[in-house]
């Protein structure tokens, strides 16, 4: 198995170079160039060490958990659980019971959403009611996976679905919070850091303002996770989330973290094997956290290479790879304006602000500019992102986008300017 990189030293240079070699994607070509991987939040590239822990998996210790006494068994099952624990001390969670693995966040947040309407007939599950009177709140900037399964369900209980909307620069309206997140909120859901604006939000205010009304408060961290430590108890949110492909993780797999109390009174959101205390033909009993949440076999070797690309982070440093990606956002953020036509849709400065750029270029649709891109080696995204009220806000159909991680280059930044200047002049 691979070594993982480590460069978490308090006087350790962040060696680019040396973070690229352990990605064996980043040394094929496309069309011919090398290529130039600028979509990674989307979904990010994955080190040897984790497609190894999954292929080991599968090759040498596999069979079902929490099911089997036989040696393989056992092994898979302790492999399993040693996850928990990885992704527990990544999160600085006080328990490891607080971690629920799901298949991503999309699942982590419809999974509280449908509990939450499970509450009406659910013992000691008052907190999660809602109905007409009530209201949930988002951002205007959220992702899809966090505003459907929040509509929905104030489609069943009655409840208002209401959002903190956008300022021309990309940003939450400061003035907006108090008033929309009030006495009767039930619900705040938002977004750490945006898909698609790259803004990162003010969540300690948010939290804070949802605890003050008596709000339960949700994180969706899928954007924040690859780039900025994720200290749930720093948070102070009740519930946390993030997806494990955005993680140089694998796919098929993610992360919900909440209050154990919170957990432990809520009703389960899917049922059947392993979430269950005991089964008769006239009623079931749930098992306690956070196994009430993971009905049927998981994501086995997932949520195995899951910890591998933690343990990768944790070896690079999560402080590193944020510094690293702060310069690069800086020169991108000064480079790409250079290239005519082109705008950026969303804040143009670095502060509280995530390696994730969104733009327009005049006269060229986004899908065709991903296109020609792409001729040149270069990845990047174009559409609305999963996030189309953030391009209805800004009066634009779609975007191109560039995200960076860890192991993008200054020089793959240039060739992204070169690469834009030449769309351009074949369309003027």
């Amino acid at each position: 198995m691979t070594a993982v990189t480590d460069l978490s030293g308090a006087h350790a240079v962040y060696d680019v170079d040396r973070v690229r070699k352990d990605f064996p994607i980043l040394g094929r070509e496309i069309h011919g160039r090398p290529l130039v991987y600028l979509d990674s939040a989307n979904s990010a590239q994955k080190p040897q060490v984790v497609i190894d822990a999954e292929a080991d998996l599968y090759a040498h210790h596999y069979a079902n958990v929490a099911r089997a006494v036989h040696t393989l068994g056992s092994e898979a099952t302790n492999a399993f659980e040693a996850a928990r624990d990885t992704v527990a001390a990544f999160l600085n969670a006080p328990s490891r019971d607080e971690v629920v693995f799901t298949k991503n966040i999309s699942e982590a947040l419809n999974l509280l959403a449908y509990s939450f309407s499970n509450a009406s007939t659910f013992p000691g599950a008052e907190r999660f009611r809602l109905g007409p009177g009530d209201e949930i709140v988002v951002t205007e900037m959220e992702h899809h996976s966090n505003l459907v399964p929040w509509q929905l369900l104030a489609q069943r209980t009655g409840a208002t679905f209401r959002w903190i909307p956008l300022d021309d620069e990309g940003r939450l309206v400061s003035a907006a919070i108090d008033e929309v997140i009030n006495e009767r909120t039930k619900v705040v859901s938002f977004v750490y850091q945006s898909n698609a604006l790259g803004t990162i939000n003010p969540v300690a205010r948010l939290v804070a303002r949802a605890r003050e009304v008596g709000a339960i408060s949700i994180v969706d961290a899928a954007q924040a996770a690859p780039h900025l430590p994720l200290d749930v108890q720093e948070i102070g949110a009740d519930f946390v989330a993030f997806t494990g492909h955005k993680l140089y993780g694998p796919t098929g797999v993610g992360v919900l973290w909440g209050r154990y109390d919170l957990l432990a009174a809520m009703p389960p959101f899917l049922g059947g094997g392993e979430m269950i205390e005991t089964v008769d033909m006239t009623g079931t009993t749930y098992a306690a956290p956070p196994h009430r949440f993971e009905a049927g076999t998981p994501a086995i070797a997932q949520v195995v290479a899951l910890a591998t690309a933690v343990e990768w982070v944790q070896g690079v440093g999560l402080d590193a790879i944020h510094a690293h990606e702060v310069a690069l956002l800086e020169h991108a953020l000064e480079v790409l304006p250079t290239v005519e036509g082109l705008h950026i849709v969303g804040p143009t400065t670095a502060v509280d602000r995530g390696a994730t750029i969104s733009f327009t270029l005049d006269g060229v649709h986004p899908h065709d500019v991903a296109q020609l891109l792409d001729e040149r080696g270069i990845a990047v995204r174009a559409g609305h992102h999963c996030a189309r009220p953030v391009c209805v806000r800004y009066g634009v159909a779609a975007t191109t986008r560039a995200s960076f991680a860890a192991y993008t280059t200054l020089g793959e930044i240039d060739a992204l300017v070169a690469g834009l200047r030449e769309v351009g002049e074949m369309f003027r």
